[in-house]
């Protein structure tokens, strides 16, 4: 083999490379990864998530978020994407469904009750779903079916029944089993 040649590369004003400061911007965390976002401090956390970090999990629904389909855990709260703007995240942590995973890959256990359940129609509402779900779970382990019909989630596939039964399979500890 030829020896490399080493080539000096041209340094100084002339050479067009200059060193630049960090950019000042707006330091988060999604799914336990560290995130400085640069751009447009009024960007919805949605398109965010969706087009700058490419996680498709979490849905446009509407521009109000009042469907369910785009709810994120928002340091641990369930909160709709498309009404936070980028400049309130500072400092936050935020899981989407695809972060809701442990690290090994094991499912969640209300992910694993939708499957058990078959609460999976087009599954187009299913990580909003999931989303309130979990939120729900932290806060009222063993909710009934009152707590659950207040999530403000909509499926117009008609499974919210078993929507019902995979929270309620995940909140007795019933997720995998028969």
């Amino acid at each position: 083999m030829a020896p490399v040649q080493a080539q000096a590369l041209p340094t100084g004003p002339e050479s067009g490379i200059a060193a630049e400061k960090v950019r000042d911007g707006i330091e988060l965390e999604v799914n336990g990864e560290h995130y400085r976002h640069t751009g447009d401090p009024q960007m919805p956390l949605l398109w965010y998530l969706r087009d700058v970090l490419r996680l498709t999990g979490t849905k446009y629904g509407d521009e109000h978020g009042g469907n369910g389909a785009d709810l994120v855990l928002l340091d641990g709260k369930a909160s709709p994407a498309i009404d936070t703007p980028m400049a309130k995240l500072a400092g936050k942590a935020v899981v989407t469904v695809e972060g809701l995973a442990a690290a090994d890959g094991s499912l969640h256990p209300l992910q694993q009750a939708f499957i058990d359940e078959d609460a999976i129609g087009c599954g187009y509402c299913t990580p909003g779903w999931l989303i309130a779900g979990v939120d729900l779970l932290r806060r009222k382990p063993h909710p009934d079916d009152g707590d659950i019909d207040q999530l403000p989630n909509l499926c117009r596939c008609g499974c919210q029944s078993r929507v019902r039964r995979a929270i309620k399979r995940a909140a007795a500890g019933k997720a995998g089993q028969p």
